[in-house]
């Protein structure tokens, strides 16, 4: 393994002083963490360079895949999201205030609200899922269709398997 790899070194460390246990389950953690944290720090700039956290990406990206008319209820948004529904309260507000979503009154219901993109948040939106997918495209040049293919399958037989 390679000298500049940190999980190599800590498991190098780990067979030096308690052989007895098998680190490789800590092999592929490890570095799936430290490859979270990596990606986070790449993605996160192209939604700064927008005036947005990627929470608020997140939120205006659910409502354009959402289709015409742009809109989901606060249940809705959680519920793609992953988020609750006080953190979707928060990010409302914040879209809401720069004019790039706003809060509607459904017509059969009075009670229900529904979030809806703005022209502006509509192109917002647009401007920068196309910044967001060259820059994973670009995260993952070294990577061939066949390598890129084979990782898709693990990865989703892994998130199934854990239900996620």
């Amino acid at each position: 393994m390679s000298t500049d790899d940190h999980v190599a070194r800590i498991q190098e460390q780990w067979a030096r002083e308690r052989p007895d246990l098998d680190t490789s389950a800590m092999g592929i953690i490890g570095r799936l963490h430290r490859l979270a944290d990596a990606l986070h720090a790449e993605l996160r700039p192209v939604f700064e360079e927008a005036g947005l956290s990627d929470g608020d990406f997140d939120v205006l990206a659910a409502l354009r895949r959402a289709g015409d008319p742009f809109a989901l209820t606060p249940g809705q948004l959680a519920e793609t999201t992953m988020i609750t529904s006080g953190t979707v309260t928060k990010r409302v507000d914040r879209l809401t205030a720069a004019g790039w979503v706003t809060r509607e009154r459904v017509e059969h219901d009075g009670r229900v609200r529904r979030i809806a993109l703005t022209p502006a948040g509509r192109d917002l939106v647009d401007r920068v899922v196309g910044l967001h997918f060259a820059n994973e495209e670009r995260l993952l040049a070294g990577f061939s269709d066949l390598e890129r293919t084979r990782l898709t399958r693990l990865l989703t037989q892994w998130t199934t398997t854990l239900g996620i």
